[in-house]
């Protein structure tokens, strides 16, 4: 069996070789293309399958929310695949007066039932009844899965979409001669999505709170912490809403949604595989070009208030321990975040890391530990460290081992050797992430809009590269504080003696 550094040395050589056979590097390889509308398309060419990956990132995420329509972003991710004017309906001209019946009626039901106590309740229920009833009337024009379905005959694979604190992405892989499909179909969704069974949808959503967040201490965990550590930033509130938020939204809210921020210039377009930049520029703006730019998204002008003091959450469910435990901190492109970088890789990337040799192998007290940053991107988020004890370890036990580690950042200067693995280790895991189109077409679109340009791929391994020792030590001194913690964990629910 081969050592692990001869193997990684090898593999090391055996990126170079690839890269260099690829050709050019990713700096002289991304061709960048501005509409008028202000539409940004990013295309890499690569010929090595008859394919490629279209993605298209919206900048708009739940962080861009107000409070009166949290949960419309995730939701919206739900309703554009419901079709257009012409995709998704037999007959859109007879249509539309029932789903704007159905609007209306919603509309009174949603604000009846606002008056919570005082609300009629026989005219809930009259509404309830009515509402059902044209939902069934419209649903007899309704083609279910059509843009599914289409692309499913022409080889589509991968068709998805996913909703962030920081953006929306519809993605799709398909052979390479069916390009033009796609600009056909996500041109005219962009244009003329009509948002049909909205409220069975909602109900969906509705039904995917409770599945995922109400009845799963882990994710009523994670929601109840992120809400505690931000008092006043809505990056803090779930991308799914609290319950009341879905109950009160409406097909109104959601489309003014939709109509003032999913347009051309909040949209970032990247194509990777087997194209000819030149022919797809010009498909690009013979399909997109006319589509009228909406409004920008403005920033978020909320600031977090500077934490004051430790915040402990407390879950009592019926699931084994888990806790987490968050630190505020800046985000790109503050400097201090690349160190949290480099603390992450050291703390807890992989069997070598810190917390797992000393929770996991040495002391045994913890089955799996973890560190990331969340949520979030935009703007100043948390670095989370999470763990899972071991029985009959508790959380105080894990707890205290981890703040035990991050007490040597502040004393203990890493060495060279180990900020020397991590440039080695970032460098694998870039290429691994760009090894296939539809992974590249991903980062390209993500630190497109989120740090302002895709070169952050090229520069972030360089950033990371500047970072010292005592970089380390200073960022753990400022931010591994008790003031600035927020601590969460679930108790396993006891069973009540039987009397």
């Amino acid at each position: 069996m081969k050592s692990v550094n001869t193997f990684f040395l090898q593999l090391l050589l055996l990126i170079v070789i690839t890269s260099t056979a690829s050709g050019a590097g990713l700096s002289e390889r991304v061709i960048e293309h501005t509409l008028k509308n202000g539409m940004k398309l990013l295309m890499v060419e690569r010929h090595t399958s008859p394919t490629v990956s279209a993605w298209i990132r919206f900048k708009v995420g739940s962080v861009d929310e107000h409070s009166d329509e949290r949960g419309v972003a995730h939701l919206l991710e739900h309703m554009l695949f419901k079709g257009t004017k012409t995709l998704g309906t037999k007959d859109y001209a007879a249509e539309k007066p029932l789903l704007d019946r159905i609007e209306d009626v919603a509309q009174q039901l949603v604000q009846e039932k606002a008056r919570q106590e005082k609300g009629d309740k026989e005219k809930i229920n009259m509404l309830q009844g009515e509402l059902a009833k044209l939902e069934g009337e419209a649903g007899k024009f309704v083609i279910k899965e059509e843009f599914a379905d289409l692309y499913s005959r022409n080889g589509g694979y991968n068709y998805n979409a996913f909703t962030s604190k920081d953006g929306t992405t519809y993605l799709i892989g398909l052979p390479s001669n069916k390009l033009e499909l796609w600009a056909a179909i996500e041109s005219d969704r962009m244009q003329n999505a009509v948002l049909r069974e909205f409220y069975t949808e909602r109900d969906v959503v509705m039904e995917e709170r409770r599945r995922s967040y109400d009845a799963e201490p882990a994710g009523k965990l994670w929601e109840t912490f992120l809400a505690t550590a931000f008092v006043a930033h809505p990056v803090g509130q779930p991308i799914i809403g609290w319950m009341s938020d879905i109950e009160n939204l409406t097909r109104t809210k959601a489309e003014h949604f939709l109509k003032s921020y999913y347009a051309p210039n909040n949209a970032i377009i990247a194509i990777v595989g087997d194209i000819n930049p030149e022919n797809t520029v010009a498909m690009v703006e013979q399909y997109f070009g006319n589509i009228q730019p909406g409004k920008p998204v403005p920033p978020v002008a909320v600031r977090e208030p500077k934490q004051q003091g430790e915040k402990r959450v407390e879950i009592i469910g019926d699931a084994e321990p888990e806790m987490m435990i968050g630190f505020h901190k800046p985000t790109l492109p503050d400097p201090d975040d690349y160190v949290f970088d480099v603390i992450d890789m050291l703390l807890a990337d992989g069997r070598t890391s810190r917390l797992y040799k000393k929770l996991v192998v040495e002391k045994q007290i913890a089955t799996e530990v973890g560190s990331f940053s969340a949520p979030g991107s935009r703007y100043p988020n948390l670095f989370i460290i999470s763990a899972t004890p071991r029985a009959p370890h508790t959380v105080k036990e894990v707890e205290g081992a981890i703040y035990e580690e991050l007490e040597r950042f502040k004393s203990e200067p890493v060495s060279e050797r180990d900020l020397q693995k991590i440039l080695n280790r970032l460098e694998y895991e870039e290429f691994r992430q760009m090894g296939s189109n539809g992974g590249l077409a991903r980062n390209l679109t993500e630190y497109e809009a989120v740090a302002g340009t895709w070169r952050y791929l090229i520069e972030h391994r360089q950033k990371v590269a500047s970072v010292t020792p005592m970089d380390v030590v200073r960022v753990a001194r400022k931010y591994f504080t008790e003031e600035n913690r927020t601590v969460g964990f679930i108790t396993k629910k006891l069973k009540e003696e039987s009397k």
